[in-house]
């Protein structure tokens, strides 16, 4: 089974690489400020599309009641993420005080707009931390659950389909 990202969430990590890519552009401190998120960022974006957001593509499907011996590999990701959970968040602290430098900067440099979206970039951070995060470890369990033989795939949402 191939596990896609949710469209929404891939187009606003999209979005937001495109919006860090024009503050990069930006002359001077607010520039360098941008390019060090960018340094942060860049390989965290990838670890959470390949471990935290590709399994949520999972989550319409699985709660409709459909769940296939093939959606395994989101238990995996799961274990994965849970066990990565405390270098995440480091990062998240790292790229957090980055981002902060930058909106600081770009306040002080009169660019309002890079400013809202270092903002927009921790409510980002934030919101994967309290909600994303907690679900794709979750869908990893419930999966467990359902695809244990022990359960007998009678969990919620009535008998095992494929």
């Amino acid at each position: 089974m191939n596990l896609t990202i949710p469209l929404s969430l891939s187009n606003e990590h999209d979005e937001l690489r495109r919006e860090l890519q024009l503050a990069m552009r930006v002359e001077g401190p607010v520039g360098e400020d941008a390019r060090a998120v960018a340094s942060e960022l860049s390989l965290h974006f990838a670890k959470e599309d390949e471990h935290v957001l590709a399994p949520l593509g999972l989550l319409a499907e699985v709660a409709s009641g459909r769940v296939a011996p093939e959606m395994t590999a989101a238990i995996a990701m799961a274990d994965s993420l849970r066990a990565a959970l405390p270098e995440m968040r480091a990062e998240h602290e790292r790229i957090r005080s980055a981002l902060e430098r930058l909106r600081r900067t770009a306040d002080h440099e009169g660019r309002p707009r890079i400013a809202a979206f270092a903002e927009r970039v921790m409510r980002h951070a934030r919101t994967e931390e309290e909600v994303l995060y907690p679900a794709a470890i979750l869908l990893g369990e419930y999966l467990r659950f359902r695809l244990s033989p022990v359960s007998g795939n009678s969990g919620p949402g009535g008998g095992h389909t494929a």
